[in-house]
């Protein structure tokens, strides 16, 4: 559970409209300080930066979760045509009364799949951190966070690196003007 002054830090952070990466680096912090003081540990760089961004979504700091993308297939997309076609054939043969039913199905279905995500179970939760208390405390030392930085960056391309730089002017010619 994070701390409320990280909290504050974070929302403090979306009122001065920077990013939901620099709102999540608030979580990661505080999660770098609990593996550095001892609360817990982590096996590597990498699941330590995780557990921070996981705590960040779960607070409401709205960064994708980027989880599955590679090995997932992605979907395939419909034609217009398509499309226009299934969606004729599926109203076609029926009753308004069957698909306001469907509906109202699918709502509480969403209901009840986001509920179910939200509450972990207290068993699981402590397990969880049984499991971390044994890792390691190396992982959020300086050096294997700077080995986890290079790491990530030599995987940026030169149009990304160019983006960053493009953003960093726009955002610093912004604050030297105030």
């Amino acid at each position: 559970m994070p701390d409320q002054s990280t909290i504050q830090k974070a929302k403090r952070d979306k009122r001065a409209g920077k990013s939901a990466s620099t709102q999540a680096g608030e979580f990661v912090h505080d999660e770098i300080k609990k593996i550095r003081g001892g609360e817990h540990g982590a096996k590597n760089a990498r699941q330590a930066i995780a557990i921070g961004l996981s705590e960040a979504r779960r607070a409401g700091v709205d960064i994708p979760d980027k989880r599955g993308t590679s090995k997932s297939r992605p979907a395939k997309r419909k034609t217009s045509s398509t499309r226009a076609k299934s969606r004729s054939s599926a109203t076609r043969g029926k009753s308004k009364s069957t698909s306001a039913r469907a509906t109202r199905s699918a709502s509480t279905r969403a209901k009840r799949s986001t509920a179910k995500r939200s509450t972990t179970s207290r068993t699981r939760s402590q397990a969880s951190l049984r499991a971390l208390k044994k890792q390691p405390r190396r992982a959020a030392s300086h050096l294997a966070l700077s080995r986890q930085a290079h790491r990530v960056a030599r995987t940026r391309t030169k149009a990304d690196r160019s983006a960053a730089a493009r953003k960093a002017a726009r955002t610093r010619a912004a604050r030297a003007s105030r």
